[in-house]
């Protein structure tokens, strides 16, 4: 008489809710990556240009590359600890021939908000750009009043 082969049995995996998220964030990204190459949205791309940011004595100077972009064109936003950059260019090639096949236009936008890593005035604040090279340059605020000290007893 022969006796049956010993079934091995896997042992059960364990469910990991993080391993499922990442999962799903990986699907969803290579969806977007699928239906929206190069960053397009609505006709237009998006960039987000780096950002330098140093100090230089009582300042904050932020500069980042704006290439063909126009001082109009530009908009500086300071809201309490964040900075917003952003600006647009826009570019349509209009003929005047009837029939014409195929007339296309391009948009590009610029976007970039950062944290500052100190408080900074709005008053004397400045901006210029020059050789497509954006540079704004912030004072920091200066706390007025001293550290306290605090006694051991």
């Amino acid at each position: 008489m022969k006796l049956p082969a010993k079934r091995t049995v896997a042992e059960p995996t364990r469910w990991d809710p993080f391993e499922e998220i990442r999962k799903t964030q990986d699907r969803l990204s290579q969806l977007f990556e699928d239906h929206m190459p190069m960053g397009e949205w609505k006709g237009g791309k998006v960039f987000t240009p780096a950002v330098d940011i140093k100090e230089e004595g009582d300042n904050l100077v932020v500069t980042t590359d704006l290439p063909g972009i126009n001082k109009e064109d530009i908009e500086i936003n300071l809201k309490e600890d964040m900075l917003e950059i952003s600006a647009k260019s826009g570019e349509e090639k209009e003929t005047e021939e009837e029939g014409y096949i195929r007339r296309e236009r391009s948009y590009t936008r610029f976007y970039r908000a950062v944290r500052l890593p100190t408080s900074v005035k709005e008053e004397g604040g400045s901006a210029k750009i020059e050789n497509g090279i954006l540079t704004i340059k912030l004072p920091k605020m200066q706390l007025e009043e001293p550290a306290k000290k605090i006694q051991i007893e």
